[in-house]
């Protein structure tokens, strides 16, 4: 089955009119990673704060966007994740908010199943000087994948993978640490209906 290409394109940076505490100035001094969190609008530790601070993180919320790498959507999809989800066309998947949204839980679904035995084992204990949490747990899959989060669980933080842009699995454990996501249900095959 040929699948229809999108054609990444560079992505300039947008102000969403997201306001601050924080003056342009203060926000030029502060470190990437603050800098992230001064500008994500306020969300509660619970699902949907989890999915909409990492969409604001993957694409700032964006539906429609392509990276330079051809991830697509508001999660930022890579297309083999896609067919692991048996979603074929890339072009439909990008025009479809609702289909995004349900394929972002159920991969978070089909995580949470791949890495249960690293959440009941993990949850809870420092690495690194991290706080190893489900929810940190589950954003760095979807950042890296599940194979790369159990390795480095089980080194202890000595294998440990970095993204194209240069994003470490480390700071999604970090950022998205502390989040409930205990009504998710980890399922071994999804189903997006």
């Amino acid at each position: 089955m040929e699948e229809d290409l999108i054609i990444p394109v560079k992505i300039e940076k947008v102000q969403h009119g997201i306001n601050t505490v924080l003056t342009k100035d203060e926000l030029d001094q502060l470190e990437q990673s603050q800098k992230e969190l001064a500008m994500i609008p306020g969300v509660e530790k619970d699902f949907v704060g989890f999915k909409e601070a990492l969409a604001f993180k993957e694409s700032q919320g964006n539906y429609f966007r392509v990276n330079t790498l051809g991830y697509l959507g508001k999660y930022q999809f890579g297309r083999s994740t896609l067919r692991e989800l048996n979603i074929h066309n890339s072009k439909e998947f990008l025009k479809n908010p609702l289909l995004q949204e349900k394929a972002f839980l159920a991969n978070l679904e089909k995580n949470k199943w791949m890495l249960r035995k690293e959440i009941k084992r993990f949850d809870g204990r420092w690495i690194k000087g991290i706080k190893i949490t489900e929810s940190g747990i589950l954003a760095a899959a979807h950042l890296g994948g599940a194979g790369a989060v159990k390795k480095f669980l089980w080194s202890y933080g000595k294998e440990s993978k970095t993204d194209a842009y240069g994003t470490k699995i480390e700071h999604y454990l970090k950022k998205f640490s502390g989040y409930d996501l205990s009504d998710i249900t980890a399922k071994r095959k999804p189903v997006i209906q």
